[in-house]
């Protein structure tokens, strides 16, 4: 058996186990000690363990594929430190993104691996920072995402940016100005706790000062009142009403569908469509008058 054999075979259940959860050696600091020791495959490796996941769906030749490239994962990762999330987390993350790399690997393009898991690896831990680094969700977009990764390390000093600047970043980065100022107040923006966070707070938070003014006292008298002039309202309006005219209203307006036309009750009473449209306007001013009082 060779040295790397026997490395790897060494390393098949503990590291198996952390590719899942970096965390699982101890420390942070024990993991990326033991995937740096692990050794690199050559080219005529990867090309031979590649092929054997590919046409014999071998997973002990995905797991060295895998294993063999973790570093690289940490490598990456380290790019990612400045977003306020734990460097355990980037390296879980990016694994899930090695994996989809390994699985999806096809060693007769000429491509060593490391080169095309670069791309699944940032992907999965660009997805994993844009859901978590904000309780609301930062960016949506492509143009979002671009600018979410980039727009930090542009501005200058980290100050707030002045047209030219906008201007210059939007073409460098091929998004619109509108784009690059709206992310610009989103980053610049904070977190804030709907509640007080300590007993002895000065109380002024969101929940003090925010209120559902559907429950404010003058609307729920609103809600009633429509209520009224709909239900008991409507009906008192109608029977104030003579049986013609009662009739006309009810046959062309509370109909469950289409109520009737002009000419149907023209012909229903014996008079002209225009007589009928003259008695509906008279029903409407009466029934107005009368919910006026309501």
């Amino acid at each position: 058996m060779t040295t790397q054999t026997q490395s790897l075979a060494l390393s098949n259940n503990a590291l198996a186990m952390a590719v899942s959860n970096p965390g699982a050696l101890g420390t942070i600091e024990a993991y990326i000690g033991a995937v740096n020791r692990l050794p690199l495959l050559s080219q005529q490796q990867e090309t031979d363990l590649a092929r054997r996941l590919r046409d014999d769906s071998d997973l002990d030749a995905a797991r060295q594929l895998v294993l063999s490239h973790l570093r690289l994962v940490v490598s990456i990762s380290r790019q990612y430190l400045g977003y306020g999330i734990a460097h355990a987390d980037l390296i879980q993350e990016g694994n899930v993104g090695l994996m989809k790399a390994v699985k999806r690997f096809d060693p007769d393009r000429g491509v060593r691996l490391v080169s095309f898991a670069v791309h699944w690896i940032k992907a999965e831990i660009h997805e994993y920072i844009v859901r978590n680094w904000r309780m609301v969700k930062i960016a949506t977009t492509k143009a979002q995402r671009k600018l979410f990764f980039n727009l930090r390390r542009m501005r200058p000093d980290g100050h707030t940016l002045d047209p030219s600047q906008v201007d210059d970043i939007a073409r460098e980065l091929n998004v619109r100005p509108e784009d690059v100022s709206e992310m610009e107040v989103r980053l610049s923006g904070q977190e804030m706790a709907l509640e007080a966070q300590h007993d002895d707070a000065d109380g002024f938070a969101p929940i003090t000062y925010l209120a559902d003014e559907g429950q404010e006292p003058s609307r729920v008298l609103e809600r009633r009142a429509l209520d009224d002039l709909q239900g008991s309202g409507l009906l008192n309006a109608l029977e104030g009403l003579d049986e013609r005219s009662r009739r006309i209203v009810e046959a062309r307006w509370l109909q469950d569908e289409g109520g009737a036309t002009l000419h149907e009750l023209a012909a229903e009473f014996g008079v002209s469509a225009e007589r009928i449209r003259q008695i509906e306007a008279a029903a409407f001013k009466k029934m107005r008058a009368a919910l006026s009082e309501e």
